[in-house]
């Protein structure tokens, strides 16, 4: 691969070090992401210039236009704190007609908006749980026909985000003081959705037109007890201490009839299309025991951390960090937005 100018454009808290020696294990852990992109690309030849954005854009167009990179590595997740504003900084890269790696803002925006990505879904037709909505700052009002388990979470905030073993409601009484819970917790509008029982699946997707999709990856709840398992806390996805303490895990799907598998795939590239996704996602799916499967959500430029789900799903794929990096970059290159046309 051509060796590239490349900025790599992260939180500005999450700047990485040149060295991890002398960090404490939850500092390490903080910004493992941004070094492991960093280190990578570095010693893959590649003349790389880190950028940490706050809630300033000024840096980064001054940095572009002495700089010049030839693609910018796009790992922010947020912007000014506020998870949905970070497309907007991938609309200003096209602005600046900068190549970045990464889906593209429309894309981001609409997998971003959970209820909108359902609405979606379900016009092509695509299964994705039943839900219901309780916007923030708004009188509580009693949903109709509300089918229990309901499982409630935050409409636009991470999904781990105040999720946890009360986020699983059966009763009227519940669903009130989780909805609200919601809102004083995360200040956002509350989703509460049907609860699908069943096997936690991954399917990633790498392409701009052409698209591939990963091995499809499963979580696996361990020894937790069965009324804990089943749900993806905060705890299950973020804290290792706990993830070893239960043996909770990712890896290969096991037991997946090759027609199954095929059927996934063909799912997790079909909400991919349907959202005008472009880069690299994550499809986050539900399967229940009569093999019946449900999108639970679109996960636009997933975690790239070595050694974690994809990643380690692309490895058995046969592209090992070095490649899966060096094609993402490509795909950043290659991606067409309306600027390109008048060149």
């Amino acid at each position: 691969m051509k060796k590239r100018r490349i900025l790599l454009l992260v939180n500005e808290a999450l700047v990485p070090p040149d060295d991890l020696r002398g960090l404490s294990e939850d500092e390490i852990e903080a910004c493992r992401t941004e070094y492991n992109v960093l280190s990578t690309l570095a010693n893959e030849g590649h003349k790389v210039r880190v950028l940490g954005i706050g809630d300033k854009i000024g840096e980064l167009r001054r940095v572009i236009r002495d700089w010049r990179p030839e693609i910018t590595f796009n790992l922010l997740e947020e912007f000014s704190g506020i998870v949905t504003y970070d497309h907007y900084v991938v609309a200003f890269l096209e602005l600046m007609r900068q190549p970045y790696t990464g889906c593209n803002p429309r894309g981001m925006m609409l997998s971003r908006d959970k209820v909108l990505t359902k609405q979606i879904l379900a016009y092509h037709r695509i299964p994705t749980p039943r839900f219901h909505l309780f916007p923030w700052g708004k009188a509580y009002r009693e949903p109709r026909g509300a089918e229990f388990p309901l499982i409630v979470k935050s409409a636009t905030e991470d999904a781990s985000l105040g999720i946890s073993q009360a986020s699983i409601v059966h009763d009227l009484e519940r669903l009130r003081e989780r909805v609200q819970f919601i809102h004083e917790q995360t200040q956002s509008d509350a989703l509460a959705e049907q609860y699908v029982e069943g096997r936690e699946l991954y399917v990633g997707v790498i392409g701009n037109d052409r698209l591939t999709t990963l091995p499809v990856w499963e979580l696996d709840f361990g020894k937790l007890p069965e009324v804990q398992a089943g749900i993806a806390t905060r705890k299950v996805k973020w804290d290792p201490a706990y993830q070893k303490r239960h043996g909770i895990g990712t890896g290969p799907a096991l037991d997946l009839e090759p027609a199954v598998a095929a059927r996934l795939a063909q799912l997790a590239r079909r909400v991919y299309r349907a959202l005008h996704m472009s880069g690299y996602a994550r499809m986050d799916l539900r399967m229940r025991p009569d093999g019946s499967v449900f999108v639970l959500e679109a996960n636009a430029n997933p975690n790239l951390t070595y050694g974690e789900d994809f990643a380690e799903s692309a490895h058995v794929a046969g592209l090992d960090y070095e490649r899966l990096l060096g094609r993402i970059v490509q795909l950043g290159l290659g991606y067409r937005p309306e600027w390109r046309l008048f060149e």
